[in-house]
């Protein structure tokens, strides 16, 4: 064995973190450590997958707006839950003795879980074989943070990180591009690329438009213009539309009522990659996981970036891919069924998308790089 990896991820909305870390934890483990994941969102069938031993803390999720914390009955989260939660992640954590601690998103998200991220940092920090500590994090943060908590965030890994490790190609973006005090941790920063799925299989079905909402919880809207969209285009366009694990629990009887008869709707498809590689084109959010299943499909984009309540990741993403020339962007007030049916027809005229040479091997480049600073005996 290489050393053992213990790995906190906790998705709150969607299962973007879940999947991305999936995949880490799935090349940390194919390159010989043992990796225990400590899950404490509410669970999704396939992740992390058999390869992966749990430590299944009790679910906890966002209320709308990230304002609090529910329960998986989606009850304000109380004392009792939070303490539970905190012994069970030390009970695991310790069981794993683990020579490596990484920990997502935190200390640049994941506030709200300080409740049982400090007391873990400070377990990892005060043993006596004390292991390498490490910040998994995607490589664009919220903008328009207050000062004192970019600060806040930088004292934390001050104090307890020993690498930053940055999900992303620094060709395509940096840190400091949504971080602005990241030149302050720049020794403790590596960057591993983009954290991409393998490539892609062949598929024995193809589509002209993939239509997918990642998680699916901030999707409902580009899903409902998509069924208008396809109406009001070629009936021969064949069309898949993916609405993810929390769209609405209501609207999918519904919206299968409304779509067209070329129009095939499902809600989670496990070859998404292998679809992608032969659609013409994807019509979806900008999330980060989508965008790297893109990248590696080569697969013409359309990307509607999710901006509700100021947000300004999927913004950023998806505007430098369009201006590389990688992708067509329709912004959130531009989208209309008419709107959106004008610019599916526009990208389906275009080419396939230049070629381009973004590192997507990020699992693997997280595995390379902690295992150069993991702790020698």
């Amino acid at each position: 064995m290489n050393g053992s990896v213990f790995f906190y991820v906790q998705h709150l909305l969607g299962i973007g973190h879940l999947v991305r870390a999936s995949r880490i934890a799935h090349a940390l483990a194919e390159g010989g450590h043992a990796v225990v994941m400590a899950a404490g969102g509410v669970p999704f069938p396939g992740f992390p997958g058999p390869m992966i031993p749990t430590v299944a803390l009790p679910p906890l999720k966002s209320s709308p707006g990230f304002a609090g914390l529910l329960d998986a009955e989606g009850k304000p989260a109380d004392e009792e839950t939070k303490r539970r939660r905190r012994d069970e992640l030390l009970a695991g954590f310790d069981r794993s003795e683990a020579d490596i601690l990484l920990v997502e998103a935190f200390p640049f998200g994941r506030r709200q879980m300080r409740f049982e991220l400090l007391p873990l940092l400070e377990k990892a920090k005060n043993r006596a074989r004390q292991p390498l500590i490490a910040c998994s994090v995607r490589d664009i943060l919220q903008k328009g943070r207050k000062p004192e908590r970019l600060e806040e965030s930088v004292k934390l890994v001050e104090d307890y990180f020993d690498l930053v490790l940055v999900h992303g190609d620094p060709n395509f973006m940096r840190l400091n591009d949504s971080f602005p005090l990241a030149d302050r941790l720049a020794v403790k920063i590596a960057y591993t690329g983009l954290v991409a799925g393998p490539p892609p299989s062949a598929s024995s079905e193809s589509f002209d438009v993939i239509v997918s909402a990642g998680g699916g919880a901030a999707g409902a809207e580009l899903i409902r213009c998509a069924i208008e969209a396809a109406a009001r285009l070629s009936p021969l366009l064949r069309w898949l539309i993916i609405w993810g694990p929390n769209f609405p629990k209501t609207d999918p009887d519904l919206l299968r009522r409304q779509a067209a008869a070329n129009l095939r709707m499902e809600a989670f498809r496990p070859d998404f990659g292998d679809l992608l590689a032969a659609a013409g084109l994807s019509v979806s959010q900008a999330g980060y996981n989508t965008v790297c299943d893109i990248l590696r499909a080569n697969c013409r984009a359309l990307f509607i970036p999710f901006a509700e309540g100021g947000e300004s990741e999927q913004t950023m993403r998806s505007m430098k891919l369009r201006e590389m020339g990688l992708a067509e962007v329709l912004t959130e007030d531009q989208l209309t069924p008419d709107d959106l049916a004008r610019a599916i027809e526009t990208s389906l005229e275009r080419g396939r998308p230049r070629p381009h040479n973004l590192d997507l091997e990020g699992a693997c480049g997280t595995r390379e790089i902690l295992r150069r600073h993991i702790p020698k005996d």
